[in-house]
């Protein structure tokens, strides 16, 4: 499971300790988020990306990208819509759209960024009526591939050309290795007129249990979330909202440091499955390696390859079918234990070889 095991930073959990001995923050809030939180998520795009967001009306905080995910679909479809996600992908982006009524197809995910946008626009094409909208993720969870920001160009143009709104799942803005830089879909001009992209302070920021998401772009699209959501939820608890100001407002030194840890935790693994026999490649982004069964196995399938490796080997890894059909021949490890750990496990795994 791709749980952060590193602690929240020191000074955002005692800005949470601070705020939440204040009983003015004790009652409902809003569930857009409040306003400065978002002014903070504006913010944190304008520095990191140079884009611009109204917070009025371009911004929303979410419980979680996963709740905003959801209940965004469920704004912006109907039953019979049809929405475009990769296969494998985050089990979310497909299920959303189950959940909201409305008819998934998928597009097999492919690592070559030009071929997979190229497959997109015949799946595009071929539909009738034409698909509503496109789900997109990078750095991708569960393959770990990245894209360059032409891709997103290219996206957005296709976008434009058939109708499409692009939903992107921005989640691991930050957890990027060596010299590589994660675009952002809104850096492409115009394309706050063709979506929308999701952030969490998650993985960044170690902060999963907190449930802070956002959902920016697009003000129609932004604007139907705010609407369902009114009639859902009242907002996270405010302290844990003003706790999210001090992390997007303060230093970056905690966000690297957590990337240095997860580089370091990246190299042992992948070293040390290659030293066995394992060959897989080390990601640029993420906090999962996607790696392909090994050819002795392949015939196994992942759901039994995974049964195998946890009751042999005592290790658990995430099977690539539980993402998609065309992750059969892949298991996802994630980079939560400690290197300690990650050396136990892969002299565990060495048995199978």
């Amino acid at each position: 499971m791709g749980n952060p095991d590193l602690p929240t930073p020191q000074h955002i959990v005692d800005k949470l300790i601070e705020a939440a001995k204040d009983p003015r923050n004790h009652r409902y809030s809003v569930s857009r988020g409040i306003h400065k939180l978002r002014v903070a998520m504006a913010d944190w795009y304008r520095r990191k990306y140079d884009v611009h967001l109204d917070p009025e009306t371009e911004v929303v905080a979410t419980i979680g990208s996963k709740e905003g995910i959801s209940h965004m679909i469920l704004a912006i479809s109907a039953p019979g819509d049809m929405v475009i996600v990769p296969d494998p992908c985050y089990p979310i982006h497909s299920y959303s759209a189950v959940i909201a009524n409305a008819d998934v197809r998928s597009v097999p995910m492919l690592d070559d960024e030009d071929e997979f946008c190229a497959s997109i626009e015949r799946a595009v094409k071929g539909l009738w009526p034409r698909p509503k909208i496109l789900i997109l993720n990078y750095p991708n969870n569960p393959t770990t591939n990245t894209v360059n920001l032409s891709f997103f160009e290219k996206v957005v143009e296709l976008a434009k050309e058939y109708e499409l709104i692009v939903v992107h799942d921005l989640a691991y803005a930050d957890l990027v290795f060596e010299d590589y830089k994660a675009p952002s879909l809104l850096q492409v001009p115009g394309a706050k007129d063709i979506g929308v992209e999701i952030y969490t302070l998650s993985k960044s920021y170690n902060m999963p249990g907190w449930r802070v998401g956002f959902v920016v772009g697009n003000a129609r699209v932004v604007g139907a979330l705010v609407r369902i959501k009114s009639y859902l939820d009242y907002g996270m608890f405010q302290p844990i909202q003003i706790a999210s100001i001090i992390a997007l407002n303060g230093p970056d030194d905690c966000v690297k440091e957590t990337v240095g840890i997860y580089q370091k935790r990246r190299d042992v693994l992948v070293d040390g499955l290659n030293r066995i026999g394992w060959h897989v490649e080390k990601p640029k982004a993420t906090m999962f390696l996607w790696a392909p069964i090994p050819e002795k196995f392949r015939g196994m399938g992942s759901l039994d390859f995974a049964l195998m490796a946890l009751e042999k080997a005592k290790v658990a890894v995430a099977p690539g079918i539980g993402f998609g059909q065309g992750g059969d021949g892949f298991v996802r490890f994630a980079l939560v234990e400690n290197e300690h750990r990650t050396r136990q496990a892969i002299k565990s795994l060495r048995s199978l070889f």
